[in-house]
């Protein structure tokens, strides 16, 4: 043994290596963690926390009151009446929607950047400003109100007015659904199914219709939820006179203003189920249409 060697301990090698030098965590990391929990927080306040307690209040005293609230004579004709609505609107928002996105889509024609400022106007303004439009229009001492009433035709607190309300706002999802998707699809198959003699009905039918079949079927679902859930522009026109121009959303909040709560959250958890069944089936057309694009 040399001097050296005398002069140092023995080291005794294990089978285990070095600890790497652990990094310093940088404030950076943290950064994505931090937005996540205050995207959490804020919709747990504003969205989740509320939908709860809607749920919560509405089957606080069971199952049975709960099925009871659904069976009054006043919610049934509400429940009604928002079903009449949906079934005569969404048909007319959709063909209006699908004969606006061919227009704009396969024609060039001045004014077609206003047009698509038309249709956009349901998302600008309050509905609550549509409903007084509208009443400034049909109403006793609006534009058409003196003719309307001399030939017995009542439009403001009445069924029709709720139609026009309930239409206008619902009037842009449809074309805003279609016109990116025929956009996309071109008129290279529709042009060649003219050259081989197709007449129009038959290449909407047998070539555009099925091209653009997810994205109908999406604004047709976004359209009858708006439908259904709407409450400022069919309020102001319709009076919100119950058993008569009563739908559901007016349900809810003349039953909250009348304490009967529980009423009122009863009618609140049936159109937060519509909410949620428009979200699962948005969720599976999203879902189809991301499949067709792969292949």
């Amino acid at each position: 043994m040399t001097q050296n060697e005398a002069s140092f301990p023995p080291r005794i090698h294990s089978g285990a290596t070095d600890p790497k030098p652990q990094k310093p965590v940088k404030s950076r990391d943290w950064m994505p963690i931090i937005l996540i929990g205050i995207a959490i927080a804020y919709l747990a306040l504003v969205l989740y926390i509320p939908a709860a307690n809607v749920f919560f209040q509405a089957f606080k005293k069971g199952v049975g009151p709960f099925l009871s609230n659904l069976t009054r004579p006043a919610f049934l004709h509400a429940a009604w009446l928002t079903l009449i609505l949906a079934v005569i609107t969404v048909p007319l928002n959709t063909v209006f929607g699908l004969c606006a996105a061919w227009a704009i889509t396969r024609h060039k024609f001045p004014g077609r950047a206003f047009v698509l400022s038309i249709i956009d106007l349901p998302f600008s303004i309050s509905p609550v400003v549509a409903g007084l439009m509208i009443v400034l229009l049909y109403g006793r001492q609006g534009w058409f109100g003196g003719w309307l009433q001399e030939h017995g035709i009542r439009v403001i607190f009445a069924f029709p007015g709720m139609i026009l309300a309930t239409a206008f706002v619902t009037m842009p999802f449809v074309a805003r659904e279609v016109i990116p998707v025929l956009e996309e699809f071109g008129k290279d198959q529709e042009e060649a199914a003219r050259t081989l003699g197709a007449e129009d009905w038959q290449i909407f039918w047998r070539v555009t219709l099925p091209s653009i079949r997810w994205g109908l079927l999406y604004g047709v679902i976004l359209t009858n939820a708006r439908a259904m859930g709407e409450f400022g522009a069919v309020s102001v026109v319709s009076g919100n006179i119950a058993d008569k121009t009563q739908s559901l959303p007016l349900f809810v909040e003349d039953a909250y203003k009348q304490y009967e709560t529980e009423a009122a959250y009863s009618a609140a958890v049936l159109l937060a189920l519509l909410a949620v069944v428009t979200l699962v089936l948005k969720e599976i057309l999203e879902r189809k249409t991301r499949i067709k694009d792969v292949e």
